[in-house]
């Protein structure tokens, strides 16, 4: 069975934040500010999303999103960006592979050996076009935004 795959972004800050809801950015691999990470579409991560919302903002990334943050952002264990050697290590040709793999589900990003499971981004270029205080839906950046993932993770690569 294939998952789709999630994008998930950290936008605000831990200050005044629950133990709870820190714990739970602590599970989905985001400690910091302006980080992000691959996740399965799976109920569990779901509802760790959903508690956490009130800091981060998510969506459905296309495998071109998926292979401009590998390539530009992309990590591996001890530093160094992921490269030839590291994709033949992984069994992949190029990092589209790689991408498109991703985003089908059927290979959880996390579990990669020696690649770090999260990326550290800048922050938008432009600034965030909206409030970081407010759901999406009601004129703000936080929460599920579907396919405009995809702007916000370009500008913040």
């Amino acid at each position: 069975m294939t998952r789709k795959c999630l994008l998930a972004i950290r936008i605000r800050g831990g200050v005044n934040a629950s133990t709870r809801i820190e714990e739970t950015l602590r599970m989905l691999r985001m400690d910091r500010n302006n980080t992000s990470t691959l996740l399965d579409d799976r109920p569990e991560y779901r509802g760790m999303l959903q508690k956490a919302k009130d800091y981060i903002t998510w969506g459905e990334p296309t495998p071109e999103t998926i292979t401009v943050i590998l390539e530009k952002r992309g990590k591996v264990n001890g530093g160094g960006s992921i490269d030839i050697e590291v994709l033949k290590t992984l069994g992949y040709g190029e990092i589209k592979d790689l991408a498109t793999v991703i985003h089908s589900g059927s290979v959880e990003f996390h579990k990669l050996q020696g690649v770090k499971p999260f990326f550290r981004l800048h922050p938008p270029r432009k600034g965030f076009k909206r409030s970081v205080k407010r759901p999406y839906n009601s004129r703000g950046e936080l929460g599920y935004r579907g396919e405009a993932i995809n702007d916000l993770a370009r500008r913040m690569v």
